[in-house]
């Protein structure tokens, strides 16, 4: 975990739960700055650490910060610190308050709040289309929404969204119903710029609204790899046999949400990436063409031609949990024929588990 100068563990041991919600609010907005590549002064983390144990209000804090940018020098790179520590501190309000509507104008609402006296186009849908080189993808970019479909495409997601009914599935399948919601909406970039903070604060508000009990810490330092999923789940190349996919950014929510430990890279996000790559250039040793298009096909893409117990398979994976790795990874593979067990006997003692052939 990146520590930003706040010590989550201080208040947890003195068993502080208001400081530690504040901690927590903190530590993500700051956290979140990770996503478009700017950081938060030493200032900041000073006055953060103050407004948690109440030597300061929140608008207090507001009020010194702005007070010190205006005696300085606006550099561009002061420009971007201050964009870093102003954005920090609204969105650590915004996690504060107990409000929220889900609706595309609450969306709009969050974007004016974190960019305001920023951007000049703080709360207000792009009006020019964009593209965006993306590392991970090799100097591509995602197809965002044309400007003038943006209030469409997002009228169209919400819409959808509203019809779910969370609960009266399986938790997998509510976190894949809910990525490809968030991605969704990324994907319509709305606005110029500030688009995955803003989606970030909101799925943060609507997760809370809908009853999820989370502490926003994956958020701290695992803010690009947000990104990156977003990235993954709106790109595909035909001729490359790359496929949009919603795995990694499950994994996160499940992380999120789950309390889970499954190893979150970016580098595994490549679209060149050999281990976890959708490209796939030739046939595995199996003879079978691995894409990471889903649960089951990443612990296949991790297994070797050789024989594996149960705990050596959920070790691949990083799964604890016996029943969630049987549902979500074992038995789909099973059922596909991708994998064989060595014994008839499903239950043997010694069973162990291989790649057909």
């Amino acid at each position: 975990m990146k520590d930003f100068g706040i010590n989550i563990e201080e208040y947890i041991k003195n068993k502080e739960p208001e400081k530690l919600k504040k901690a927590y609010n903190w530590k993500t907005a700051i956290g979140l700055q990770d996503v478009d590549g700017i950081k938060t002064s030493e200032y900041l983390i000073s006055l953060a650490t103050k407004n948690i144990n109440g030597d300061l209000t929140l608008e207090e804090t507001k009020e010194l910060l702005n007070t010190y940018y205006k005696e300085k020098d606006v550099r561009e790179d002061v420009s971007r610190t201050q964009e870093a520590d102003k954005v920090a501190v609204r969105i650590t309000e915004l996690l504060n308050e107990p409000t929220f509507v889900f609706s595309k104008e609450q969306l709009l609402s969050i974007h004016k709040r974190l960019f305001k006296d920023i951007y000049k186009f703080a709360g207000t849908f792009r009006d020019y289309n964009i593209t965006k080189k993306e590392l991970i993808l090799n100097g591509e970019t995602v197809y965002y929404s044309s400007c003038d479909m943006i209030k469409e495409s997002l009228d169209y997601d919400f819409e959808l969204e509203k019809k779910y009914k969370y609960g009266n599935n399986d938790i997998y399948t509510d976190i894949k119903h809910l990525a490809r919601f968030i991605a969704n909406v990324w994907q319509v970039h709305p606005f110029g710029e500030g688009n995955t903070r803003t989606c970030a604060v909101f799925l943060i508000k609507y997760l809370k609204k809908i009853g999820f009990n989370i502490t926003n810490q994956l958020f701290e330092d695992n803010s690009l790899y947000f990104r990156n999923s977003l990235v993954r789940a709106n790109y595909q190349n035909i001729n490359l046999k790359i496929s949009e996919t919603t795995i990694y950014l499950e994994l996160f929510l499940r992380n999120l949400l789950l309390n889970e430990k499954n190893e979150l890279k970016n580098r595994t996000m490549y679209v060149s990436y050999d281990k976890f790559t959708s490209i796939t250039d030739k046939p595995d040793k199996t003879g079978q063409d691995r894409t990471s298009s889903s649960l089951p096909d990443m612990l296949l893409q991790k297994m070797e031609d050789k024989e594996y117990s149960l705990k050596d398979l959920m070790e691949l994976v990083q799964i604890k949990h016996r029943e969630t790795f049987m549902n979500n990874y074992l038995n789909p593979l099973l059922k596909s024929e991708k994998i064989e067990r060595k014994y008839d006997m499903p239950n043997h003692p010694k069973q162990k588990y291989k790649i057909k052939k």
